[in-house]
């Protein structure tokens, strides 16, 4: 990697465009710590020292922080993420947005533009909400109508500002560009997290003690990424085999190929909507003012809450865990099977004289990748279930309470091996020579 990154700044191209990315990042930041006029930024700060309210938790992490600063940039790229993925199930269900997707560039330009449209009312919508939500408990400091409309509009606007940003270092920068605007906010909350486990686990303790604290932090932190790695990397390889076939007097055709099939193959989308679904009735809880009560309502609440988990004085409340991981390994399945269509692909197949050796074209095709693949996205669910329980496992017994868990390690690790190949892809192109160079 460092290897890649020195090569990178000797291209004259490829160094404006990391340039580039690195002052976007910065107003990233910048903006990230910009108050919203006329809210009270201890609020939140007030609200999370409190309770413990994993749905804000999360969000707070995906934010880099802006959230609970309420920052422009409170809302970040979350609108933009979901109406990604909202357009992307409505592909499946709508023709339109479905023909829209094969018309190749244009279409993808449309895609794009009605993913805009819907990230801003998303924004605006998680604004009112907010404002309606929070504003009588004394989050605005006047609650009038000219300090509900500046919020709303400010925390439009920030959201619709990064989702710009975005586009630009994927078009002037070195490609992915909301995903690196999303890593980078998660990294910059890693060195106050850190500090919270050295304050809790190692200062005040005996050298031996806090040494050993350190030594099993570290690890553990270690053994997370190259898990996560590990399962970024894995994937299956299906041997195609394609028939030889006669043209002019030519034999054409009879190369080998394969189907690259990933272990993890829906990414942390699984996780994501997991964690969604279930902090949503938390929010809307905590917007309401209630959970902190002791009836059933409140119990159930406290489940779905990830840091009563693996609390050895309440184990009762580790049934949320349990929800978690089967809604965790549905929705792996589920995405795959909107992604990744077997029958399509077996008819692809058949369509250009390829087969998988050992079985017939067209339907034991199709039923053989449904097989492999269904053994595999289990594999990959239970890798995601791994990375993302054990920071669980040691938020509950140990009370580390950290906003990075298995998904930020996932979306950061992910983000990076990426990125790297978009640099190297870049610096490939620029140091090709082909026979026109001569």
């Amino acid at each position: 990697m460092l290897e890649t990154l020195r090569n990178a700044f000797k291209i004259k191209d490829v160094r404006r465009r990391i340039y580039y990315v690195l002052l976007m990042l910065v107003i990233v930041r910048i903006g990230s710590q910009l108050p919203i006029p006329g809210v009270d930024r201890d609020f939140f700060k007030n609200l999370f020292a409190s309770q413990s309210n994993d749905a804000f938790n999360f969000f707070n992490a995906f934010t880099g922080g802006s959230f609970e600063q309420m920052s422009i940039f409170a809302l970040s790229i979350t609108p933009y993420i979901t109406s990604s993925i909202i357009i992307q199930l409505l592909t499946i269900a709508i023709p339109k947005l479905e023909e829209m997707q094969r018309d190749g560039e244009e279409g993808r330009k449309k895609m794009t533009a009605i993913t805009r449209y819907l990230t801003v009312g998303l924004a605006l919508f998680q604004s009112v909400a907010m404002v309606i939500g929070f504003g009588n408990r004394g989050w605005l400091t006047e609650m009038n109508f000219t300090s509900i409309v500046v919020a709303v509009v400010t925390l439009t606007g920030g959201s619709a500002m990064l989702m710009w940003i975005g586009e630009q270092i994927t078009e002037k920068g070195v490609g992915n560009g909301i995903s690196i605007v999303l890593m980078i906010n998660i990294v910059s909350r890693i060195p106050s997290d850190l500090a919270s486990l050295f304050e809790k686990f190692v200062k005040g303790k005996t050298i031996a003690r806090g040494g050993l604290a350190a030594i099993i932090i570290m690890a553990i932190i270690v053994v997370v990424v190259v898990l996560v790695l590990i399962l970024n990397g894995g994937e299956r390889k299906i041997p195609v085999q394609y028939s030889k076939k006669m043209v002019g007097r030519k034999m054409m055709g009879g190369q080998s190929s394969a189907i690259p099939l990933k272990v993890n193959t829906a990414g942390v989308i699984p996780i994501i909507f997991a964690s969604s679904l279930m902090s949503f009735p938390v929010v809307i809880a905590s917007f309401l003012g209630k959970g902190g009560g002791t009836g059933i309502g409140s119990k159930i609440l406290k489940g779905l809450t990830s840091s009563n988990w693996f609390k050895p004085e309440e184990p009762v409340y580790s049934v949320g865990l349990v929800v978690y991981i089967v809604l965790v390994i549905f929705f792996a399945y589920f995405y795959t099977s909107i992604t990744f269509n077997p029958m399509e692909v077996a008819d692809n197949m058949k369509k250009q004289g390829g087969f998988i050796p050992g079985i017939r074209p067209g339907k034991p095709t199709q039923e053989y990748l449904e097989k492999i693949l269904s053994y595999i996205i289990f594999i990959g669910a239970t890798g995601l279930v791994i990375v993302a329980v054990i920071p669980f496992f040691f938020n509950g017994v140990f009370g580390a309470n950290v906003s990075f868990g298995g998904t930020s390690i996932i979306i950061v690790v992910g983000v990076v091996l990426e990125t790297i190949k978009q640099v190297e892809s870049r610096m490939l192109v620029r140091n090709y020579k082909g026979f026109l160079s001569e």
